[in-house]
């Protein structure tokens, strides 16, 4: 007998002390007596009475064949059941009209409970929704949208019962990228595995389900290669789009207007709400423009202008790529940073989704705990590059506070500064460029996890102004 079924059942029924009898028995033949005599601690009585009886050995190895058997139904009989629901999906699809019918309103679809469908739907290769046995002859979509989830622990399967029942990007083949979760939060990168495709025939309605992860589907999944330079694209754009959308509503606020093109953000300090510009903030740009003239009032995350933003980004899959026209911005909710005097962390989020997290350099008590906004952002304060600010200063509100570099880069995880942030040279040009003139600042205590969530690829921003400021000397509390 194999010791593995019964380490198995025992995982399912630590209670059942037979079981771990039998266990110990197994690693007593084969004379593993360490683990052996921890299986007999846990059988406890059940080991007493069976060394000291008289049974015969055929007796209790016909008990434990039963044991298993016992088990292998249940387990069998679980499957039937999950497999009974994924049937019911089918039917389901097969009585819901047509996904792209503009008659139908989200709160209409029929809700079905994917969280008990452990991996089924990811155990093959490809998968037809509506009929397993149909083969999938090769991409039919003529549009690619992009979306990021959760994965792992059941996260994956939840988000893919969205996708197949309507919910998120309407492409023909939507790709999923996977993120971190940490408890509340959500971990962004640039470089987030492809889960899965779903590609719809519109024709049909017809889903196949494609699987990029070979743990889930015990297979071996296609080259991502494909995918990948169009999902790292597509990371950069939802990047470029969240700063664009943030810097749009904190000038509006200043200004009582929205800019009217993109040129009234990228100008000289001191009217330097961006840093630069790019092709993907160009588009970004365009973007919010057209969903300001939205005549169905509606904004980004489809609530009514004016309203309150929907909670965070990547709980609802919105999508956004210059090649797909209509299709919504990732994050929902302005571009906001957080500072973490407990983990030396400096988070810039928006919502629940971690985009970047860096290792900083703070002053213990001397860093002030509150809330503040980034008014002034400097290049090269004093003049200098590689003086104690480093080549970027971001002041928070009107105070003697910012967040810096340094040229002490051996301080960056300690408090040895007077009160300031500081950043490395590469981290803190990075958030000079993704961080608007605007941004909220939240310092505190316990408010980010002690997370890496930097990327090999960096946001860089081009076609940058002059933002020097070399009449004013800066009197931080570096």
């Amino acid at each position: 007998m194999n010791p593995s079924y019964l380490k198995k059942y025992v995982e399912m029924h630590p209670g059942n002390k037979m079981a771990w009898y039998l266990l110990g028995k197994e690693y007593e033949r084969s004379g593993q007596v360490g683990k052996a005599n921890y299986c007999f601690n846990k059988a406890g009585h059940i080991y007493e009475a069976f060394e000291s009886s008289k049974v015969p050995a055929e007796v209790w190895k016909e008990y434990e064949a039963k044991l298993l058997e016992a088990s292998a139904q249940k387990e069998r009989r679980s499957r039937r059941k999950r497999k009974l629901l994924l049937a019911l999906m089918i039917l389901l699809l097969m009585f819901i009209p047509s996904i792209d019918d503009p008659s139908i309103a989200e709160n209409s679809m029929v809700a079905v409970d994917t969280s008990s469908i452990e991996e089924d739907y990811l155990t093959l290769p490809v998968q037809e929704v509506d009929n397993p046995s149909a083969p999938v002859k090769g991409p039919r979509a003529a549009s690619l949208a992009f979306t990021a989830k959760a994965y792992g622990g059941g996260a994956g399967n939840k988000a893919l019962g969205e996708l197949i029942m309507g919910k998120g990007p309407q492409a023909q083949l939507t790709a999923v990228l996977g993120m971190r979760q940490h408890g509340k939060w959500l971990l962004w990168k640039r470089d987030m595995p492809v889960m899965f495709t779903v590609e719809r025939d519109p024709a049909s309605g017809r889903a196949a389900v494609q699987s990029y992860d070979a743990k889930s589907c015990e297979c071996k999944p296609p080259d991502e290669g494909p995918l990948r330079k169009k999902a790292n694209q597509w990371t950069k754009e939802q990047e470029a789009s969240a700063v664009v959308t943030s810097a749009v509503e904190h000038f509006r606020q200043k200004n009582g207007r929205k800019p009217a093109k993109l040129g009234e953000l990228v100008k000289p300090y001191p009217d330097n709400w961006i840093a630069g510009s790019s092709p993907e903030l160009e588009a970004a740009f365009e973007q919010a423009v057209q969903e300001d003239h939205d005549p169905s009032g509606t904004g980004a995350n489809g609530s009514s202008k004016g309203g309150s933003t929907k909670s965070a980004a990547g709980t609802d899959g919105r999508t956004r790529s210059n090649a797909h026209a209509g299709s919504k911005p990732f994050f929902n909710e302005p571009l906001e940073i957080l500072v973490d005097k407990t983990s030396h962390r400096l988070a810039l989020v928006s919502g629940n989704v971690i985009l970047r997290s860096y290792k900083v350099g703070l002053g213990a008590d001397r860093t002030p705990e509150g809330s503040y906004a980034i008014t002034e952002k400097i290049v090269n304060p004093n003049g200098r590059s590689n003086g104690e600010f480093g080549s970027r200063g971001m002041q928070l509100s009107d105070t003697n506070y910012a967040i810096h570099g340094t040229n002490e880069p051996d301080s960056i995880g300690k408090d040895e500064s007077l009160g300031c942030i500081r950043m490395s040279k590469e981290d803190v040009e990075e958030l000079f460029d993704l961080a608007p003139k605007g941004t909220k600042v939240t310092i505190g205590k316990g408010i980010v996890p002690d997370l890496s969530a930097d990327s090999e690829m960096r946001f860089v921003l081009q076609d940058r102004p002059d933002q020097t400021n070399p009449h004013r000397t800066y009197h931080w509390l570096f």
